[in-house]
């Protein structure tokens, strides 16, 4: 995190702003995971700051009413911007130590309340997740255990050579938001080549990545893995279908990370009976948790995961860790690394 100085110090203990934690219910079971001890304490360096939540019921409190900086997670309250001008009227910024803020944002920033969200630390496992899937699908990882169970190690690794591994194969990322291009950086240390659809990445982005633009019938067709980081938006729903996953080829896999909304599930299912090469790897679906006794629970080339990607364990901390740091930044006058605009959620998660 970054340290402050000692002039910060000083000048920030003689006139601390207020500032609470809020949540949509009091018992919120990761406010205090996610803003640790430490990172409490290193929020009361610079602001008027109690480890108590505060939730929708205590919009009426004079310590909510008083308040200039929010502090939340995961649970965040949704209010209206008649509840924030009620209820919260010295209100300046809202630090929201997780992911999307699709849920909540909009009032508050129609109110003139700032927004800043630590999208990017909730993005580096989730980069993490997929970059190890990629590596592990291109050498036949998930088929190849499966055979060694069912049919022994020597057609296990027979059906390996199926599989290209990792060096010269091509990869395909959909959606080059901050997860997208997170995964495409770090897939430069390796020798792929990377192909990318998504309308909102400038020639000079994907240059920079080292990636190429490509349609999704070309990802879909040319790339023996492909990885899907799409925004959460309506437009993207079903976008994902059996068109595309018909092209796949004999020995794909598909991952998904993004939302289980913009798949065509029964497309999915299909392509892959069609051809048991194929694999899926799925931390997201829709609905979520799959049926039980539906094909997405059953068939031997679905790998599932319990949504897993995000930030979890001792990595919710670092979200914290962002916003303490973003908070540090705006009473020091600069530039915020974070901030949500009306124009970013038109195209973010």
């Amino acid at each position: 995190m970054i340290q402050p100085s000692e002039t910060e110090r000083t000048e920030t203990a003689v006139n601390k702003p207020y500032a609470i934690f809020l949540s949509q219910e009091k018992e919120n079971e990761h406010m205090f995971k996610v803003f640790s001890a430490d990172v409490v304490s290193r929020l009361q360096e610079y602001v008027d700051i109690e480890p108590v939540i505060y939730c929708a019921d205590d919009l009426a409190l004079p310590e909510v009413q008083r308040a200039e900086y929010v502090f939340a997670t995961w649970g965040m309250a949704g209010l209206s911007e008649e509840q924030i001008a009620a209820y919260m009227p010295k209100l300046k910024r809202v630090f929201y130590a997780a992911g999307s803020v699709q849920d909540f944002a909009r009032p508050f920033l129609n109110s003139g309340v700032a927004v800043h969200s630590a999208w990017a630390a909730n993005a580096v496992p989730v980069v993490e997740y997929t970059v190890a899937q990629i590596l592990l699908a291109n050498v036949g990882f998930y088929q190849s255990s499966a055979w060694y169970k069912n049919n022994g190690y020597d057609a296990a690794h027979a059906a390996c050579w199926a599989y290209p591994g990792n060096f010269k194969v091509k990869v395909g990322i959909i959606g080059c938001g901050m997860i997208g291009s997170m995964v495409c950086d770090r897939l430069k240390q390796y020798r792929v080549e990377v192909l990318v659809s998504d309308p909102f990445a400038s020639d000079e982005k994907l240059q920079a990545l080292g990636a190429k633009r490509a349609t999704l019938e070309e990802i879909f067709s040319q790339c023996q893995t492909i990885s899907n980081h799409t925004a959460n938006l309506p437009q993207t729903v079903g976008m994902l279908h059996g068109g595309l996953f018909d092209l796949m080829l004999p020995s794909a896999t598909f991952i998904n990370t993004g939302r289980g909304a913009q798949v065509v599930e029964d497309d999915l299912v299909a392509a892959l009976e069609a051809e048991p090469g194929r694999t899926a790897v799925l931390d997201v679906t829709h609905p979520e948790p799959v049926d039980p006794e539906g094909k997405l629970a059953n068939l031997p080339n679905v790998i599932l995961t319990p949504h897993i990607a995000g930030s979890s364990g001792n990595e919710i901390e670092r979200m914290g860790e962002y916003m303490a740091d973003e908070l540090v930044r705006h009473l020091s006058g600069e530039d915020c690394l974070y901030s949500v605009s009306m124009k970013m959620l038109e195209t973010m998660a």
